[in-house]
């Protein structure tokens, strides 16, 4: 385990981390370049087609970041962050791109309720794109040690969250006129679809 200024600092210096959300263990790495991206999607051994998730410290920050969320996005998002959900958003300015996979006009956030050393690691970055720490296929990690062993070598650095959930973000398309569940996870469809229409009465 390393100290929340070990694992800054490795965000900042570019390399991939792994980071407790309040869900799974996650890969994360600063989104402000594309190279840190790619080092994380080499990692895990994804393909650039797939998309990864803009993870804020709060809304206002990730509303900063992407001024086009603000409006019905933005009301939606407010009644359903911090939480386990991943909303993707419209993204017409094509912003982070890197992190879009093959739909560039979108892009995916994330705010988790999370305390302790995470928060204080999101306090000081803002923003970190963020995937589960698992190769594709394999189980979310629950706990560090479920981490792939190469996963946990190539990172800068982990922190320890002990254990946590294991069940991934629920994923909710809001960019078409109706909502589309694309993951249910954390949080059933029916309940993620119910909160999404109760926040735009």
């Amino acid at each position: 385990m390393r100290s929340v200024d070990e694992v800054v600092a490795g965000i900042r210096a570019g390399q991939p981390v792994v980071l407790p959300t309040d869900t799974v263990y996650g890969l994360c790495a600063t989104p402000y370049s594309e190279p840190p991206v790619r080092r994380l999607y080499r990692l895990k051994g994804r393909g650039e087609e797939q998309p990864t998730a803009l993870v804020g410290r709060d809304l206002d920050f990730l509303l900063e970041c992407v001024p086009e969320l603000r409006g019905r996005a933005a009301t939606i998002a407010r009644a359903l962050l911090p939480g386990p959900f991943t909303l993707v958003l419209p993204n017409p300015a094509r912003r982070f791109r890197w992190i879009s996979g093959t739909r560039p006009e979108t892009i995916g956030v994330r705010v988790p309720d999370v305390e302790g050393a995470a928060r204080e690691v999101l306090e000081q970055v803002g923003v970190v794109a963020a995937t589960s720490a698992n190769r594709p296929g394999e189980p979310d990690p629950r706990r560090l040690e479920d981490v792939a062993e190469e996963l946990r070598a190539g990172a800068a650095a982990l922190l320890d969250g002990g254990e946590l959930p294991g069940t991934p973000s629920t994923v909710l398309d809001l960019t078409g006129r109706d909502p589309v569940v694309l993951r249910e996870g954390a949080v059933s469809a029916d309940e993620a679809l119910a909160r999404t229409r109760a926040a735009l009465e």
